[in-house]
């Protein structure tokens, strides 16, 4: 959402409008195979452990575009994973916390359901995911 700002001055006033500018995802989120998500965590509980793996492996192959807060990956990717699981807000947010850094997927088994999209994971020790969960909770 854009911030207005109103400017008055001696003779006039001016409405300015400032909308945060994010460059495109270059990943079709719409494309993908949400099955390994929608499979494994399910409600009414949304057990913690199903849940995470499952987003882990789902997001830890896109984690460096979902990082990347200069982008509009981690909120383009929450929007289909909401649209495709009608997950309550913030659940992964809630629920998946290893530590203060984020996510470690290092050692995640990659989905074979990748819709045909091919991204090799960063093999860093810590990926933080958890930086596009924050980015995704301040726009709601």
């Amino acid at each position: 959402m854009g911030l207005l700002s109103i400017k008055h001055g001696p003779m006039n006033s001016h409405v300015f409008l400032n909308f945060p500018l994010f460059a495109a995802c270059n990943i079709s989120f719409e494309n993908l195979d949400y099955s390994v998500l929608t499979d494994k965590c399910k409600g009414p509980q949304y057990p913690a452990k199903p849940c995470c793996d499952a987003f882990k492996e789902f997001a830890c192959p896109f984690s460096d575009a979902i990082n990347d807060l200069e982008s509009d990956c981690a909120s383009t990717m929450f929007s289909f994973i909401n649209l495709y699981g009608k997950y309550p807000p913030g659940l992964f947010a809630n629920e998946c916390r290893e530590d203060k850094n984020g996510l470690d997927c290092q050692n995640v088994e990659q989905s074979k359901k990748s819709g045909g999209v091919q991204i090799a994971a960063t093999q860093s020790s810590l990926l933080m995911l958890t930086a596009g969960l924050i980015v995704l909770l301040q726009l709601f």
